[in-house]
């Protein structure tokens, strides 16, 4: 597995609990980064189609609005990329840690 982007990350982990619609992806992953984070629309929807070709999200509803508003949900095969993600950077923190401790 390749290492996930910042973006992508994010998005996952933004629909870990609760399906969500674009927006509020976006509402959610600028909340809990307190506006560190802000993902354009226009990322979003390109890596929103990536995670969905992978099966990593899923379409669980679609409005019939004139915008047609889809809400996506992570899949179980999302669910497991992202503790492998996590995973992977909680090791690079150990690393890095280990690393600056033995240099001061």
């Amino acid at each position: 597995m390749n290492p996930l982007s910042e973006s992508t990350y994010l998005i996952l982990l933004a629909l870990y609990h609760e399906p969500l619609h674009g927006y509020g992806i976006i509402k959610s992953i600028e909340e809990v980064s307190n506006g560190s984070f802000i993902i354009a629309p226009g990322t979003l929807y390109g890596v929103l189609n990536n995670l969905q070709k992978q099966r990593l999200i899923e379409t669980v509803k679609q409005e019939e609005d004139s915008r047609k508003k889809k809400t996506y949900a992570i899949t179980e095969k999302g669910k497991e990329i992202l503790h492998l993600e996590f995973n992977r950077f909680q090791k690079m923190i150990t690393f890095t840690e280990k690393i600056m401790e033995e240099r001061i």
